[in-house]
């Protein structure tokens, strides 16, 4: 089994580089790999850039980076920079201070709320689901401002 990999503790300046990507070609959201499972806490990032998204698991120190599948042949390769659950958690705690985009209140509420409602056992009462639900729900709804049409 290879071994649990932790989050480098980053200079400033990678924060914020890292967080402007998140912001720009990023993600932060709950979400489920599977119809039944607890949504879990995701971080990623697209480009089509590998070497940018090697530096940003190298500068980490966790995640995984994944090729995307080409549908056509005049498309760019890309690739996801991905990192899910605690490792993601311990990445955002250092990321917040420098996003600017509605994932500022997503990654807030994260921060405030996922610990409590998350059981390590991914054992949970009727009250502990619902309430896991709720939070899922508020996390989710929180958009991205769209422009209004004039």
């Amino acid at each position: 089994m290879a071994a649990y990999r932790t989050v480098r503790i980053l200079s400033a300046t990678d924060a914020a580089y890292i967080a402007g990507l998140l912001d720009g070609e990023g993600t932060v959201t709950l979400t489920r790999k599977h119809r039944n499972e607890n949504h879990q806490l995701a971080l990623s990032i697209s480009n089509t850039d590998l070497p940018l998204l090697r530096y940003v698991y190298e500068t980490v120190g966790a995640g995984k980076i994944t090729a995307k599948r080409t549908t056509r042949i005049n498309h760019t390769p890309s690739y996801t920079y991905a990192i899910y659950n605690r490792q993601a958690l311990a990445l955002l705690k250092q990321l917040f201070p420098y996003l600017k985009t509605y994932k500022a209140k997503r990654a807030s509420m994260i921060l405030a709320n996922y610990v409590s409602l998350t059981k390590r056992n991914g054992k949970y009462t009727e009250d502990q689901l619902n309430q896991r639900r709720s939070f899922v729900e508020a996390v989710m709804a929180i958009r991205p401002n769209l422009p209004s049409e004039p």
